[in-house]
This record gives structure tokens, C-alpha cells and sequence, in this order.
């Protein structure tokens, strides 16, 4: 019974000492968030999504870029896309809805070395353009695929 106690009063000390630091600022969430590029989430075209994420709206078109997304979904709320890239030197992968009311979808930055791969599911409004877009040794490269969302899978 002697150790049940020194373990409840070790856990609530660790724990009261977690809430003093907290109280007194030490343990700022805000320290350990990563950057949000808050601009280009707001942003409401295409266009200056990329400007404010990547810094330039000037894409080539690329058969390096594969996107993998179903041709229609039943249900927009959770669409499955995957983004693959055999290009080298990656600096960045997004995907941008063209008709969703904040185009910004994701946005990656692996690693150097890193695989040119993401998959997530994204929310989609309406039937639109799934865009693709990675930067790479300073030039974006994109790939589109149109998916039609319907409304009750009624395939229309």
C-alpha cells in the first residue's frame, strides 16, 4: 500500500508542476506550432493561393506529377487523393480544389531526401479540378484530374 501512495504523490506533483508552468507562460503552445502560412489558407483563387504559399502563380504542366483521385465521389466530405512525384530536389507539394471557397487544400514540405509522396483526404464543395502542385529546385510543376462530387451518388 506504501508504493500506491509515493506513486499517486509522484504523479501529482509531475502534474501540479506541469500546471504552475503552464499558468506562468512557460509552456507556450505556441512555441511548438508549426507554421501556418495563414494567407494562402484565406486566399480565394487559385492564383493567389500559390503566390502567397510558394511565392510565384507561373506552373508548367508536368507527366511527372501523378495524381490518384476518383473519377467521381459519392460523397464530397471525404474524397481520397494521393500525389506522386518521380521529380528530385522537392521543396513543396500542395493540392488546391479550384471551386471550394478556400482553394488551399494541403500543404507538404518533406524533408531533402524525402519520397515525392503525399495522400490525405480532402473536402470538396463541388465537381472540380484537383490540382497538384509541387515545387521543385524553384519551379512549379502541376497536374490536374477533374472529380465530380454528386449529390445522393446519383452519379450526375
Amino acid at each position: 500500500m506504501n508504493i500506491k501512495r509515493r506513486v499517486f504523490l509522484k504523479g501529482s506533483m509531475a502534474t501540479g508542476t506541469l500546471g504552475v508552468a503552464a499558468a506562468a507562460g512557460l509552456l507556450s503552445p505556441t512555441a511548438v506550432l508549426a507554421a501556418w502560412p495563414e494567407a494562402a489558407f484565406k486566399a480565394k483563387k487559385v492564383d493567389e493561393v500559390l503566390t502567397n504559399l510558394m511565392g510565384s502563380s507561373e506552373m508548367s504542366d508536368s507527366a511527372e506529377i501523378k495524381i490518384k483521385a476518383p473519377d467521381i465521389a459519392e460523397n464530397g466530405t471525404v474524397v481520397p487523393i494521393s500525389v506522386t512525384t518521380t521529380m528530385s530536389g522537392i521543396e513543396s507539394i500542395a493540392i488546391v480544389v479550384a471551386n471550394n471557397p478556400s482553394p488551399l487544400v494541403a500543404s507538404f514540405n518533406p524533408g531533402a531526401g524525402a519520397e515525392g509522396f503525399v495522400s490525405t483526404r480532402i473536402k470538396m464543395g463541388k465537381t472540380s479540378d484537383v490540382i497538384a502542385v509541387v515545387k521543385a529546385d524553384g519551379k512549379l510543376h502541376s497536374a490536374r484530374k477533374e472529380v465530380k462530387v454528386t449529390i445522393g451518388g446519383c452519379g450526375g
